[in-house]
Parts: C-alpha cells; sequence; structure tokens
C-alpha cells in the first residue's frame, strides 16, 4: 500500500476505483463535514452536521441552516471585517 492511499482516510473504502484525484477532493469534503464548528449563537465550538446544510448545536441546542458541508464561509485573513477605529 502506498503513502498516498494511507492519507485519504474515509475514501480508502473505494480501493482503485474512481482515480486519484477525485478520491482527494471527496477526503477533504468529507473531513470539512465531519469537523465541529463555532456556533453562531453562543460561539461555542459544539455545531455538527444533521443532513446537508442542517446544523445543531449542542451546547445552545439550536437547529439551523449554513452550507452542505460547512456552517459558513471560511473568512481568510484578507477579508476579515475591518476595525471601527480605521474609518
Amino acid at each position: 500500500m502506498s503513502n498516498d492511499q494511507q492519507s485519504l482516510g474515509s475514501v480508502k473504502r473505494f480501493g482503485t476505483r474512481y482515480g486519484k484525484t477525485v478520491k482527494q477532493r471527496l477526503a477533504t469534503i468529507e473531513e470539512k463535514a465531519r469537523q465541529t464548528y463555532k456556533c453562531p449563537y453562543c460561539r461555542y465550538e459544539k455545531v455538527n452536521r444533521q443532513a446537508t446544510g442542517i446544523w445543531h448545536c449542542e451546547k445552545c441546542d439550536r437547529t439551523f441552516t449554513g452550507k452542505a458541508y460547512t456552517v459558513h464561509e471560511d473568512i481568510t485573513e484578507d477579508e476579515e471585517e475591518p476595525d471601527e477605529a480605521e474609518t
């Protein structure tokens, strides 16, 4: 077994089918979907995916919608909200 096959995680179940690139993309998506995210209401990292686009916070017991595989778009350092002092 090669090192590439070991790093694919849950998509090893497909074996030699579908190709390396497709399996790498799927592994990335599944990894993001299984992470816990920060709740937009209580700000604790207790949000888990229930179904496609449906998320549930274990701390504040709220269920809400979001993106299919993540709660929200990732904010990069360049896209952060500007400080009020700068305006």
